[in-house]
Parts: C-alpha cells; sequence; structure tokens
C-alpha cells in the first residue's frame, strides 16, 4: 500500500470529511484532498490523479454511485479503487454499488479500525 498516494475523500458534509481525512491520516496516508460532491470531485480527477477514491454515496448535484459510474466509464479513471461510505445498508443498494464497480462497502458509522482493514485488504488483491 502506498501512502504517498493521493486520496480523494468526497462528501458534503464537511464533519464527514474531517472525520474520514482523519481517519486516512491515522491510517498514514500523507495526500489528502476533498471534494463536496460528485461533479467537483470529476472536476479534481481531471486535473489531479488520485490513487483512492472514498465518497459519500447521498450528495446532492452528483451523488456517490453516479460518481462510480462515471469514474468506471472513464478510460483515465477506470482503474482507480472506489472506496462507498454510506449509511445505504439496502441489499439493493449494495447489489447496485457493486454491479457499478465499487471496490469495497464500508457501512455508517465505522470505525478506524474497520476502515482500516478493508482499506488493507483492499490494497492486497
Amino acid at each position: 500500500m502506498d501512502l504517498d498516494m493521493k486520496v480523494l475523500v468526497v462528501d458534503n458534509s464537511a464533519p464527514m470529511r474531517r472525520a474520514i481525512r482523519g481517519i486516512f491520516g491515522q491510517i498514514g496516508f500523507k495526500k489528502i484532498i476533498w471534494a463536496g460532491d460528485g461533479s467537483e470531485a470529476l472536476e479534481k480527477l481531471g486535473k489531479e490523479k488520485a490513487g483512492l477514491i472514498v465518497s459519500d454515496w447521498d450528495m446532492p448535484n452528483m451523488n456517490g454511485l453516479e460518481l462510480l459510474k462515471a469514474v468506471r466509464s472513464d478510460e483515465a479513471l477506470k482503474d482507480i479503487p472506489f472506496i462507498m461510505i454510506t449509511a445505504e445498508v439496502g441489499k439493493e443498494n449494495v447489489l447496485e454499488a457493486v454491479k457499478a464497480g465499487v471496490s469495497c462497502y464500508i457501512i455508517r458509522p465505522f470505525t478506524l479500525e474497520t476502515v482500516s482493514r478493508k482499506v488493507k485488504k483492499l490494497f492486497k488483491s
């Protein structure tokens, strides 16, 4: 796992962005950037390369699922690991995200240990 890669955190809630950035900082990632929604995330991805995208599902303008589909359909972005963090626990939501190509799905509330374990597993495969 390359702790020098850029991690793009996408969430419309500033407190949640700070919390997620803090967790990834504790894991050891040094370069954490953020966006407030999927549209802003795509703009950032057009300007700078991210090695990991961590996105909320429920956001205005462009939600996490729409962002995931846009990323997976873009030749330059399609291989970036994508973690969906959400309170959406419905089986149909999880299946929809899996079908769209999500790399990992984390349900809120979550702990540092949960996120760390899933991120390490994601980069081992």
